[in-house]
């Protein structure tokens, strides 16, 4: 099925459904996320093809060339074009020519699905790429957790209309939501969210990452790749998880709901002094 470009920028679209409640039926227009495959091409080679949300793909390119290691530093990143297909878009996206080269060289295929953020990928050493340990020593308070987890539901747009969609939100040091970004994808909304801090004013140490869904390995290197401190998830973690935030020094919260969270790693992340 194609889609008229104007969707392309859009979360959601209506189809017709029937509503039982009971013996009753009822016919209505209902919203529902969209899915489109979105590829990631760099300098005019295709890299990636991920199933995603088509909203903030300028975020979400700068945030996926920095947590894959396409860049070192959205600095690098030039001009984002994003080119309308038939069943889905292109996003062009300019890097130096040397990583360029070192792009192809790693000959790297991610057939990227909405569930799963390293399928494809058909070697280990790609599926756990080493990532550096996170410098920054800042401190999180345990009422700016509680405030963020409190507060995220209520920035989560698209979610509260489709009741579908992932989210990334950044937290400050006292818990305030600066920025959140959604998708169908967690990877794929913490992927814009980290390419949406830069443009914002936002540094790695001005505070904490939520998402709300479980925590994987995944996730922590991505939130690693920014450099980072915490990453909170509304659910559980996964062991890789846990191991990598432990090696790298990011604090790694789980079951982060109703006033109550669990810390797994580093857990000198957590002060009730707050930040350093």
């Amino acid at each position: 099925m194609s889609h008229h470009p104007a969707a392309l920028s859009a979360g959601s679209r209506v189809f017709a459904a029937r509503q039982f409640a009971g013996s009753d039926a009822v016919e209505r227009d209902e919203p529902v996320a969209i899915e489109l495959p979105v590829a990631m091409v760099f300098n005019g080679h295709s890299f990636a093809v991920m199933l995603a949300t088509p909203m903030d793909l300028e975020d979400f390119a700068r945030g996926f060339a920095l947590t894959e290691g396409v860049v070192e530093d959205v600095d690098e990143i030039g001009a984002i074009e994003l080119r309308p297909e038939e069943r889905g878009i292109e996003v062009r996206v300019e890097i130096p020519e040397p990583r360029a080269l070192a792009l192809r060289a790693r000959q790297r295929s991610l057939a990227g699905r909405s569930g799963c953020g390293i399928c494809g990928v058909d070697r280990f050493s790609e599926a756990l790429r080493p990532v550096a340990a996170v410098k920054s020593a800042t401190r999180f308070a345990p009422p700016a957790l509680r405030r963020a987890v409190a507060d995220m539901a209520s920035h989560q747009v698209l979610n509260a209309d489709v009741g579908a969609v992932h989210a990334a939100a950044f937290a400050d040091l006292e818990g305030g939501i600066r920025c959140l970004r959604e998708d169908i994808g967690r990877h794929n909304a913490l992927d814009k969210l980290i390419g949406a801090l830069a443009p914002a004013g936002i540094g790695p140490n001005d505070g904490f990452l939520l998402v709300s869904s479980r925590c994987s390995y995944e996730l922590v290197h991505k939130t690693a790749a920014a450099g980072i401190g915490l990453i909170a998830a509304i659910s559980a973690p996964t062991s890789l998880a846990v191991e990598l935030a432990e090696k790298v020094g990011i604090g790694l919260v789980g079951f982060a709901r109703e006033g109550r969270f669990t810390v797994y790693a580093s857990p000198w992340r957590i002060s009730e002094d707050g930040a350093d």
